[in-house]
């Protein structure tokens, strides 16, 4: 039995994700072979090309022809794509002229960017800087051909909104709009072809790579290729009971939850008698019919292996330093926040790693890999995971440096805080949410503000790099309770390195969903042809409506201090990375809400 695992885009290109280790390490652990194939950085590489970017632009010279003015006038452009939607999309002209001008000149340096990302000169501000803004132009470029659709840094957004199933249908097979397909086909599609693996598992995490996952799997079967195609991941459990018999047409089972046992009785069916029903977690195409199977306990995380980064392009990723991610528990000790829906709407399982395990885990992939830094992905650390591995770490003379998501609580104590800078901890992720006691209690945070308060300035104190997570408009927010979370971050604007924030989504399955009418929403507006919907818009019985929400959150975003080098904040791993090279030179790190130039001054 041969296994081909694929990760798609779009994902954070500076670091591999877990989904894919993991999964590999426990199948070869039972004797099955496994390629895992990264297609996120994959993609990237090859995107990020001189080749590729010249082609790009030679189809833009044939696509869009000057008039003879020096404007650009698009070709081929005429209707045919349906009711709604012209058979091409006009790209703004202006940004068609900039690409044609300055296209050359960004092709000729984009593989110096990569290299600068891809070394210590990315530390350095202004080449850093310079990097990183000729790979956007670069994807900018590469995408225009495609337009509206785009693959960024952050995301990959498909021309056709991916939270239907009509639209996935059209767009996987549309090279007009699908940049992926040619990709796609001279890369992975030709290497199945070569393998012949007996399943193909695509790991779809977020909703901007259901296109991409969704392309190969097209792929594969517009190829008659003779594998089982197999799609999982968390959208694809947010999505368990919205698969439509219209994508089973692309793939032939999906598995929900935790997927290593189920994967590994899905290959063993198919090695035998065929009888999927076998294979638990797995909703799966039988003829005409789509059946599910029962769902099995969760896999408590200390059972499982080390996760298994053999055969992932390591030195390909865009960053200075080699960051691997590794998980201390699976899903969340806390787990009651309104917002979050970390269980799928299901019964919250979570399982702790011991800290014993979780060391020698890490010393493990310091050993194989040579990694230096570690990002724990987790919903929250526990304190009692802090502490200890804290302490191990210190017993043992580890050199790892590592960070992640943690909770204001009172167990975070100052000395905890500083036995964990001396334990490697150089980054902690806190979610804020809200600093309005009232919007707290409302959203069952179950955090108090005297924590929160005392938390940043002891985690800054101790030298550690704080992030922060919050959002504006949670159900019954008033502009009042905004501009006490306002006040909160500018009170510690010297004990805040970075955020990250937005308006408040109602997500599906997340308590707010489940419950509306007990957090203040009268009504979840559910939009018949967004069958694949995991955010609703709705409506709220009191606090800012929607427009308010987006205006608080655009004047506080243009309110913030410029940064003469945004580069360092844009993943969570480079900041970690940013966090560690400012330690190991002895810097303190850079407070977010003061500018550039009065740290310079200072």
């Amino acid at each position: 039995m041969k296994v081909m695992l694929c990760f798609p885009p779009n994902w954070n290109p500076a670091m591999p994700h877990l989904a894919l280790p993991t999964l590999t390490a426990f199948l070869r652990g039972h004797g099955i072979e496994v390629i895992q194939r990264d297609l996120n950085i994959e993609v990237f590489d090859e995107v990020l090309t001189r080749r590729h970017l010249e082609g790009a632009l030679a189809r833009l010279r044939h696509d869009y022809r000057s008039d003879g003015t020096g404007h650009q006038r698009p070709e081929g452009m005429a209707s045919g794509m349906g009711d709604r939607r012209p058979s091409r999309a006009v790209a703004p002209p202006e940004l068609v002229a900039w690409a044609l001008a300055h296209g050359p000149k960004v092709a000729a340096r984009v593989e110096q960017a990569k290299s600068t990302i891809r070394a210590a000169t990315f530390f350095d501000g202004p080449l850093g800087r310079n990097a990183i803004e000729t790979v956007a132009d670069a994807l900018q470029i590469a995408s225009l051909p495609f337009f509206p659709a785009a693959l960024e840094l952050n995301t990959y957004r498909p021309a056709l909104t991916a939270d239907s199933t009509h639209n996935i249908l059209r767009e996987v097979r549309d090279p007009r709009f699908n940049m992926l397909l040619e990709i796609f086909r001279r890369g992975v599609i030709a290497d199945i072809k070569r393998e012949r693996p007996d399943v193909v598992g695509i790991s779809i995490p977020s909703m901007a790579q259901m296109l991409p996952g969704l392309t190969i799997a097209s792929l594969i079967k517009e190829a008659g290729l003779p594998c089982h195609v197999t799609v999982g991941g968390p959208h694809i459990t947010m999505l368990r009971e919205r698969l439509t018999p219209g994508l089973f047409e692309l793939i032939d089972s999906a598995v929900v939850f935790d997927g290593e046992v189920p994967l590994l009785r899905l290959c063993e069916a198919l090695g035998g008698d065929g009888d999927l029903s076998k294979a638990p977690n797995l909703i799966y195409r039988d003829g005409a019919a789509i059946r599910v199977t029962e769902r099995k306990k969760p896999e408590k995380i200390g059972s499982l292996p080390l996760p298994d980064f053999d055969g992932l392009p390591l030195d390909r990723y865009l960053t200075p330093r080699l960051a691997l991610p590794l998980q201390t528990a699976r899903g969340c000790y806390y787990g009651k926040c309104a917002f979050c829906n970390v269980g799928y709407g299901e019964p919250e399982s979570f399982s702790l790693m011991r800290s014993e395990l979780l060391a020698d885990q890490m010393v493990a992939l310091q050993r194989k890999y040579g990694v230096e830094e570690i990002f724990f992905a987790d919903e929250a650390l526990t304190p009692r995971t802090l502490r200890e591995l804290s302490q191990i770490f210190i017993r043992d003379g580890v050199g790892l440096l590592w960070g992640g998501c943690a909770r204001f609580e009172r167990p975070i104590t100052g000395e905890l805080l500083n036995l964990m800078y001396t334990g490697g901890c150089r980054m902690i992720l806190f979610g804020l949410e809200s600093a309005s006691e009232a919007i707290m209690q409302r959203m069952l945070k179950g955090t108090q503000l005297e924590h929160m308060h005392r938390i940043l300035r002891e985690s800054a104190e101790a030298g550690i790099w704080n992030h922060t997570f919050f959002f504006f408009g949670f159900p019954g927010e008033t502009l009042a309770d905004a501009q006490q979370t306002v006040n909160f971050l500018y009170e510690h604007k010297q004990h805040l390195n970075s955020a990250g924030f937005g308006p408040f989504l109602l997500e599906i399955d997340a308590p707010v969903h489940q419950s509306p009418a007990s957090f203040g929403v009268s009504r979840v507006i559910e939009q018949p042809e967004k069958d694949l919907a995991i955010y609703f818009d709705y409506e709220i019985t009191d606090g800012m409506d929607a427009h308010m929400v987006e205006l608080v959150s655009s004047r506080f975003m243009e309110a913030l201090p410029k940064k003469h080098y945004p580069q360092f904040y844009i993943y969570d791993v480079y900041r970690l990375l940013y966090a560690c090279h400012l330690s190991r030179l002895g810097r303190p790190m850079p407070p977010w809400l003061i500018p550039d130039a009065e740290m310079t001054a200072a």
